[in-house]
């Protein structure tokens, strides 16, 4: 017979194996500026910022297919309820939201594969203190915060960059609020960590998703792949 206790014992192996996937995933940082939402990362191949709908970014770490279906699905719930509502229903709290069923599920459903990956959504709205951040974990609990957001293999590590993310003024040039993110990015899991070793093989990647009027082309990239 299947116990609570059991199934409380297999939840808690689920959460220590995907924990131990996400460990080595590469931070994803946000903050609000002047001139809109920047995003950075460092990546190897594959991209980890997207464009989600008119005024929202998504990113992730973890295993790549399970980022890509999180972000297809967002896209899909943003494009049905933007043709059944309207563009000004699409918003950050309906999206998000919209994803968090599903990550239950499949995280307390025995029957089928949990997703690896740990995401955030960032929404641009008219001032800095207006934009909006949704962190998703993989068990379908979610955050709300403003001005800044952090995905990184522990939410230990994770606010350990945000603190060094505090001081960042809005009014910074995104070029040099990058310099600003590189830094925070850096910041040792640990002691022993090396952080050198930690870059190797990796690429920046930056995105402004601007704060403007208009309905396109807000997405840009800040850092031109080389690879």
């Amino acid at each position: 017979m299947f116990t609570p206790y059991d199934w409380q014992e297999g939840i808690g192996n689920r959460a220590q194996y995907i924990e131990n996937k996400l460990a080595q995933g590469s931070p994803v940082l946000a903050v609000s500026l002047n001139q809109g939402i920047l995003v950075f990362t460092y990546r190897r191949q594959a991209r980890k910022i997207y464009e989600i709908y008119d005024r929202l970014i998504f990113a992730g770490i973890g295993q790549q297919s399970d980022v890509e279906s999180l972000r297809i699905a967002a896209l899909e719930f943003a494009s049905k309820e933007g043709y059944n509502r309207s563009e000004e229903d699409v918003t950050i709290q309906r999206v998000a939201t919209g994803l968090t069923g599903p990550l239950k599920k499949a995280f307390s459903d025995f029957s089928v594969s949990p997703f690896v990956a740990r995401t955030f959504f960032g929404e641009v709205n008219s001032t800095p203190e207006e934009d909006l951040f949704y962190t998703l974990d993989y068990d379908g609990d979610y955050a709300v915060s403003r001005l800044r957001a952090v995905i990184s293999g522990s939410h230990e590590h994770a606010e350990k960059i945000l603190s060094k993310l505090e001081s960042l003024d809005i009014n910074s040039d995104p070029e040099v609020a990058i310099e600003k993110l590189k830094e925070a990015w850096a910041t040792p899991v640990s002691d022993e960590e090396d952080i050198q070793e930690r870059l190797a093989n990796l690429n920046p990647e930056a995105i402004l998703l601007e704060r403007s009027n208009a309905r396109q082309d807000r997405f840009k990239i800040l850092i031109k792949e080389d690879f």
